[in-house]
Protein backbone atom coordinates (compact mmCIF):
# COMPACT_ATOMS: atom_id res chain seq x y z
CA UNK A 1 0.00 0.00 0.00
CA UNK A 2 3.02 2.61 1.12
CA UNK A 3 4.59 1.86 -2.18
CA UNK A 4 1.68 2.16 -4.81
CA UNK A 5 0.14 5.45 -2.48
CA UNK A 6 3.13 6.88 -3.97
CA UNK A 7 2.00 7.05 -7.10
CA UNK A 8 -0.99 9.40 -5.46
CA UNK A 9 1.18 11.40 -3.72
CA UNK A 10 3.50 11.98 -6.97
CA UNK A 11 -0.12 13.05 -8.63
CA UNK A 12 -0.62 15.32 -6.01
CA UNK A 13 3.01 17.09 -5.76
CA UNK A 14 3.50 16.79 -10.04
CA UNK A 15 -0.07 18.47 -11.03
CA UNK A 16 -0.29 22.00 -9.45
CA UNK A 17 3.82 22.19 -10.50
CA UNK A 18 2.71 20.92 -14.34
CA UNK A 19 0.56 23.90 -13.87
CA UNK A 20 3.01 26.35 -12.98
CA UNK A 21 5.55 25.27 -15.54
CA UNK A 22 2.64 25.08 -18.05
CA UNK A 23 1.98 28.44 -17.99
CA UNK A 24 5.60 29.75 -17.63
CA UNK A 25 8.06 31.36 -20.30
CA UNK A 26 9.03 27.45 -21.07
CA UNK A 27 5.78 26.62 -21.61
CA UNK A 28 4.42 22.82 -21.55
CA UNK A 29 7.62 21.14 -23.20
CA UNK A 30 9.06 22.28 -19.59
CA UNK A 31 7.01 19.82 -17.99
CA UNK A 32 8.38 16.51 -19.87
CA UNK A 33 12.23 17.95 -19.34
CA UNK A 34 11.97 18.33 -15.70
CA UNK A 35 10.33 15.34 -14.77
CA UNK A 36 12.47 13.32 -17.29
CA UNK A 37 15.28 14.27 -15.03
CA UNK A 38 13.96 13.50 -12.38
CA UNK A 39 13.06 10.08 -13.83
CA UNK A 40 16.72 9.46 -14.73
CA UNK A 41 17.93 10.47 -11.22
CA UNK A 42 15.33 8.32 -9.88
CA UNK A 43 16.52 4.91 -11.80
CA UNK A 44 20.24 5.57 -11.12
CA UNK A 45 19.04 5.81 -7.01
CA UNK A 46 16.67 2.19 -7.68
CA UNK A 47 19.42 0.64 -9.55
CA UNK A 48 22.28 1.27 -6.64
CA UNK A 49 19.53 0.27 -3.46
CA UNK A 50 17.09 -1.89 -5.05
CA UNK A 51 17.47 -5.59 -5.26
CA UNK A 52 16.69 -8.62 -6.93
CA UNK A 53 15.44 -10.50 -3.65
CA UNK A 54 15.19 -9.64 -0.34
CA UNK A 55 17.96 -12.49 0.58
CA UNK A 56 20.82 -10.62 -1.32
CA UNK A 57 19.38 -6.32 -0.41
CA UNK A 58 22.55 -4.86 0.84
CA UNK A 59 20.79 -3.20 4.05
CA UNK A 60 17.80 -5.42 4.82
CA UNK A 61 18.46 -6.95 8.56
CA UNK A 62 17.93 -11.37 8.29
CA UNK A 63 14.68 -10.43 10.58
CA UNK A 64 12.75 -7.94 8.05
CA UNK A 65 14.25 -10.34 5.03
CA UNK A 66 12.23 -13.43 6.77
CA UNK A 67 8.97 -12.09 7.25
CA UNK A 68 9.14 -10.22 4.06
CA UNK A 69 9.63 -14.00 2.54
CA UNK A 70 7.43 -15.48 5.34
CA UNK A 71 4.38 -13.10 4.43
CA UNK A 72 4.90 -13.34 1.00
CA UNK A 73 4.77 -17.54 1.25
CA UNK A 74 8.02 -17.84 -1.01
CA UNK A 75 9.56 -20.84 -1.94
CA UNK A 76 13.35 -19.11 -1.38
CA UNK A 77 15.61 -20.77 0.26
CA UNK A 78 15.88 -19.63 4.12
CA UNK A 79 19.71 -19.84 4.14
CA UNK A 80 22.74 -19.96 1.70
CA UNK A 81 23.12 -23.65 2.73
CA UNK A 82 19.88 -24.32 1.48
CA UNK A 83 19.23 -25.67 -2.34
CA UNK A 84 17.31 -22.44 -4.11
CA UNK A 85 15.04 -23.85 -6.70
CA UNK A 86 14.42 -22.78 -10.22
CA UNK A 87 10.47 -22.65 -10.64
CA UNK A 88 9.36 -23.36 -14.32
CA UNK A 89 7.07 -20.33 -15.66
CA UNK A 90 3.52 -22.25 -15.94
CA UNK A 91 2.77 -20.14 -19.01
CA UNK A 92 0.19 -21.88 -20.22
CA UNK A 93 -1.74 -22.80 -17.00
CA UNK A 94 -1.73 -18.90 -16.58
CA UNK A 95 -3.04 -17.73 -19.59
CA UNK A 96 -5.83 -20.72 -19.29
CA UNK A 97 -6.99 -19.62 -15.78
CA UNK A 98 -10.30 -17.32 -15.46
CA UNK A 99 -9.20 -15.73 -12.20
CA UNK A 100 -6.14 -14.21 -14.24
CA UNK A 101 -8.13 -13.38 -16.89
CA UNK A 102 -10.36 -11.35 -14.56
CA UNK A 103 -7.53 -9.40 -13.13
CA UNK A 104 -6.36 -8.93 -16.65
CA UNK A 105 -9.97 -6.86 -17.60
CA UNK A 106 -10.21 -5.34 -13.80
CA UNK A 107 -6.47 -4.12 -14.78
CA UNK A 108 -7.33 -2.86 -18.22
CA UNK A 109 -10.46 -1.00 -17.46
CA UNK A 110 -8.80 0.77 -14.16
CA UNK A 111 -6.23 1.96 -16.56
CA UNK A 112 -8.82 3.30 -18.81
CA UNK A 113 -10.57 5.15 -16.20
CA UNK A 114 -7.72 6.15 -14.56
CA UNK A 115 -5.50 7.70 -17.53
CA UNK A 116 -8.70 9.13 -18.71
CA UNK A 117 -9.10 11.11 -15.40
CA UNK A 118 -5.61 11.77 -14.71
CA UNK A 119 -5.02 12.90 -18.28
CA UNK A 120 -8.64 15.09 -18.97
CA UNK A 121 -9.35 16.53 -15.99
CA UNK A 122 -6.86 19.12 -16.14
CA UNK A 123 -8.67 20.19 -20.05
CA UNK A 124 -11.95 19.43 -18.67
CA UNK A 125 -11.36 21.98 -15.47
CA UNK A 126 -9.65 24.78 -18.52
CA UNK A 127 -12.37 24.33 -20.98
CA UNK A 128 -15.77 24.00 -19.34
CA UNK A 129 -14.85 25.03 -15.79
CA UNK A 130 -13.49 27.54 -16.93
CA UNK A 131 -10.08 27.77 -14.50
CA UNK A 132 -6.93 28.98 -15.89
CA UNK A 133 -3.85 26.72 -15.80
CA UNK A 134 -2.60 27.33 -13.00
CA UNK A 135 -5.81 26.91 -10.84
CA UNK A 136 -6.59 23.76 -12.97
CA UNK A 137 -3.39 22.30 -11.50
CA UNK A 138 -4.52 23.19 -8.24
CA UNK A 139 -7.59 21.48 -8.39
CA UNK A 140 -6.73 18.66 -10.12
CA UNK A 141 -4.71 17.68 -7.68
CA UNK A 142 -7.23 17.68 -5.52
CA UNK A 143 -9.14 14.38 -5.75
CA UNK A 144 -5.53 12.52 -5.56
CA UNK A 145 -4.65 14.18 -2.53
CA UNK A 146 -8.48 12.45 -0.97
CA UNK A 147 -7.73 9.08 -2.86
CA UNK A 148 -3.85 9.10 -1.38
CA UNK A 149 -5.10 9.15 2.35
CA UNK A 150 -8.08 6.75 1.83
CA UNK A 151 -5.82 4.30 0.57
CA UNK A 152 -4.40 3.69 4.29
CA UNK A 153 -7.73 3.04 6.10
CA UNK A 154 -9.12 1.00 3.55
CA UNK A 155 -5.82 -1.48 3.64
CA UNK A 156 -6.12 -0.88 7.18
CA UNK A 157 -10.18 -2.24 6.56
CA UNK A 158 -9.03 -5.02 4.81
CA UNK A 159 -6.64 -6.31 6.38
CA UNK A 160 -8.45 -6.21 9.84
CA UNK A 161 -11.19 -8.07 7.98
CA UNK A 162 -8.86 -11.17 6.77
CA UNK A 163 -7.86 -10.93 10.27
CA UNK A 164 -10.99 -11.81 11.87
CA UNK A 165 -11.92 -14.66 9.42
CA UNK A 166 -13.42 -13.02 6.43
CA UNK A 167 -13.21 -14.35 2.97
CA UNK A 168 -10.03 -13.30 0.98
CA UNK A 169 -12.15 -13.36 -2.38
CA UNK A 170 -15.16 -11.95 -0.67
CA UNK A 171 -12.82 -9.02 0.78
CA UNK A 172 -10.85 -8.35 -2.55
CA UNK A 173 -14.13 -7.88 -4.47
CA UNK A 174 -15.80 -5.60 -1.68
CA UNK A 175 -12.74 -2.94 -2.01
CA UNK A 176 -12.37 -3.66 -6.02
CA UNK A 177 -16.61 -2.66 -6.06
CA UNK A 178 -16.06 0.43 -3.79
CA UNK A 179 -13.10 1.57 -6.14
CA UNK A 180 -15.06 0.90 -9.34
CA UNK A 181 -18.93 1.04 -9.14
CA UNK A 182 -18.18 4.30 -6.84
CA UNK A 183 -16.27 6.37 -9.42
CA UNK A 184 -18.83 4.89 -12.17
CA UNK A 185 -21.79 5.82 -10.25
CA UNK A 186 -20.00 9.31 -10.19
CA UNK A 187 -18.99 10.24 -13.55
CA UNK A 188 -22.29 9.07 -14.48
CA UNK A 189 -23.73 12.17 -12.78
CA UNK A 190 -21.19 14.50 -14.17
CA UNK A 191 -24.30 14.94 -17.03
CA UNK A 192 -26.52 16.58 -14.70
CA UNK A 193 -24.35 18.55 -12.96
CA UNK A 194 -25.51 22.74 -14.48
CA UNK A 195 -22.75 24.24 -16.39
CA UNK A 196 -22.23 26.94 -13.85
CA UNK A 197 -22.27 24.02 -10.93
CA UNK A 198 -18.11 24.08 -10.80
CA UNK A 199 -18.36 22.99 -6.99
CA UNK A 200 -20.21 19.71 -7.68
CA UNK A 201 -18.65 18.79 -10.43
CA UNK A 202 -15.38 19.53 -8.29
CA UNK A 203 -17.24 17.31 -5.71
CA UNK A 204 -17.73 14.52 -7.64
CA UNK A 205 -14.03 14.37 -9.62
CA UNK A 206 -13.21 14.58 -6.05
CA UNK A 207 -15.43 11.17 -5.42
CA UNK A 208 -14.72 9.36 -8.91
CA UNK A 209 -11.35 9.37 -8.27
CA UNK A 210 -10.17 8.94 -4.39
CA UNK A 211 -12.82 5.93 -4.19
CA UNK A 212 -10.71 4.35 -7.09
CA UNK A 213 -8.49 3.83 -4.07
CA UNK A 214 -9.82 0.78 -3.04
CA UNK A 215 -8.34 -1.23 -6.24
CA UNK A 216 -4.91 -1.75 -4.58
CA UNK A 217 -6.94 -4.09 -1.61
CA UNK A 218 -8.44 -5.27 -4.72
CA UNK A 219 -7.80 -6.66 -8.12
CA UNK A 220 -3.95 -5.91 -7.77
CA UNK A 221 -2.97 -7.47 -4.68
CA UNK A 222 -5.10 -10.13 -5.87
CA UNK A 223 -1.95 -11.00 -8.15
CA UNK A 224 -0.09 -12.18 -4.71
CA UNK A 225 -3.33 -14.12 -3.74
CA UNK A 226 -3.75 -16.14 -6.85
CA UNK A 227 0.51 -17.14 -6.98
CA UNK A 228 2.81 -16.05 -4.47
CA UNK A 229 5.81 -17.75 -6.86
CA UNK A 230 4.47 -16.05 -9.96
CA UNK A 231 2.81 -12.60 -8.89
CA UNK A 232 5.72 -10.92 -10.63
CA UNK A 233 5.14 -12.86 -13.57
CA UNK A 234 1.24 -12.54 -13.49
CA UNK A 235 1.72 -8.63 -12.94
CA UNK A 236 4.09 -7.92 -15.96
CA UNK A 237 1.44 -10.09 -18.30
CA UNK A 238 -2.10 -8.10 -17.04
CA UNK A 239 0.22 -4.54 -16.84
CA UNK A 240 1.36 -5.05 -20.19
CA UNK A 241 -2.43 -4.91 -21.62
CA UNK A 242 -3.33 -2.03 -19.10
CA UNK A 243 -0.71 -0.23 -20.68
CA UNK A 244 -1.78 -0.58 -24.17
CA UNK A 245 -5.30 0.59 -22.71
CA UNK A 246 -3.47 3.50 -21.23
CA UNK A 247 -2.01 4.39 -24.62
CA UNK A 248 -5.59 4.09 -26.29
CA UNK A 249 -7.53 6.06 -23.82
CA UNK A 250 -6.46 9.63 -24.81
CA UNK A 251 -7.07 9.00 -28.28
CA UNK A 252 -10.10 8.00 -27.96
CA UNK A 253 -10.91 11.47 -25.76
CA UNK A 254 -9.40 13.18 -28.39
CA UNK A 255 -11.82 11.91 -31.18
CA UNK A 256 -14.56 12.43 -29.15
CA UNK A 257 -13.54 15.92 -27.19
CA UNK A 258 -12.81 18.27 -30.42
CA UNK A 259 -14.07 21.46 -28.41
CA UNK A 260 -12.84 21.36 -24.69
CA UNK A 261 -15.99 23.89 -23.54
CA UNK A 262 -18.78 21.02 -25.50
CA UNK A 263 -20.21 19.60 -22.14
CA UNK A 264 -21.59 17.26 -23.81
CA UNK A 265 -18.96 15.57 -25.32
CA UNK A 266 -17.62 15.55 -22.13
CA UNK A 267 -20.71 13.63 -21.08
CA UNK A 268 -19.44 10.80 -23.28
CA UNK A 269 -16.10 10.77 -22.29
CA UNK A 270 -17.88 10.23 -18.64
CA UNK A 271 -20.18 7.57 -19.35
CA UNK A 272 -17.86 5.05 -21.67
CA UNK A 273 -15.62 5.46 -18.52
CA UNK A 274 -18.50 4.76 -16.09
CA UNK A 275 -19.76 1.85 -18.36
CA UNK A 276 -15.80 -0.02 -18.69
CA UNK A 277 -15.58 0.64 -14.97
CA UNK A 278 -18.76 -1.33 -14.46
CA UNK A 279 -18.04 -4.18 -16.69
CA UNK A 280 -14.30 -4.86 -15.33
CA UNK A 281 -15.81 -5.12 -11.46
CA UNK A 282 -18.80 -6.70 -12.98
CA UNK A 283 -15.84 -9.37 -14.91
CA UNK A 284 -14.03 -9.87 -11.52
CA UNK A 285 -16.74 -9.89 -9.32
CA UNK A 286 -18.01 -13.09 -11.67
CA UNK A 287 -14.91 -15.01 -12.04
CA UNK A 288 -12.50 -13.49 -9.46
CA UNK A 289 -11.12 -15.59 -6.63
CA UNK A 290 -9.35 -15.29 -3.63
CA UNK A 291 -7.35 -18.66 -2.91
CA UNK A 292 -3.96 -19.77 -4.05
CA UNK A 293 -4.33 -22.14 -7.74
CA UNK A 294 -2.84 -25.43 -7.78
CA UNK A 295 -0.40 -24.39 -10.81
CA UNK A 296 1.86 -22.18 -8.23
CA UNK A 297 2.78 -25.16 -6.66
CA UNK A 298 5.85 -26.29 -8.16
CA UNK A 299 4.94 -30.33 -7.21
CA UNK A 300 1.68 -29.43 -9.69
CA UNK A 301 3.69 -28.62 -12.34
CA UNK A 302 5.07 -32.42 -12.82
CA UNK A 303 3.59 -34.92 -15.58
CA UNK A 304 2.92 -37.46 -12.92
CA UNK A 305 0.47 -35.02 -11.01
CA UNK A 306 -2.99 -35.83 -12.64
CA UNK A 307 -5.22 -34.44 -9.49
CA UNK A 308 -6.51 -30.74 -9.51
CA UNK A 309 -7.44 -28.77 -6.47
CA UNK A 310 -10.70 -27.52 -5.57
CA UNK A 311 -9.75 -23.63 -6.32
CA UNK A 312 -8.72 -24.80 -9.67
CA UNK A 313 -10.71 -22.85 -12.19
CA UNK A 314 -9.74 -22.77 -16.04
CA UNK A 315 -10.74 -21.70 -19.45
Amino acid sequence: TFAYAGSQLGAVITMPIAGVLAASNSGWPSIFYIFGVLAIIWSIAFLYFGADTPSIHRSISPEERMYIEDSLRTTEAKSDDEVKQKLKTPWKHIFTSLPMWAIIIAHSTQNWGGTTLSTQIPSYITGVLNFNVKESGIISALPYSVKFILTFPISWLSDFALKKGAARGTIRKICNTVAYWGPAIALACMSVVPTDGYIWAIVILVLAVSLNAGGLSGFLINHIDLSPNFAGTMVSITNTFATVISIIAPLICAIIVTDESNVYQWNIVFYVSAALFFLGNLVFVIFGKGEIQWWNDPKAQQPKRKEKKENETHI
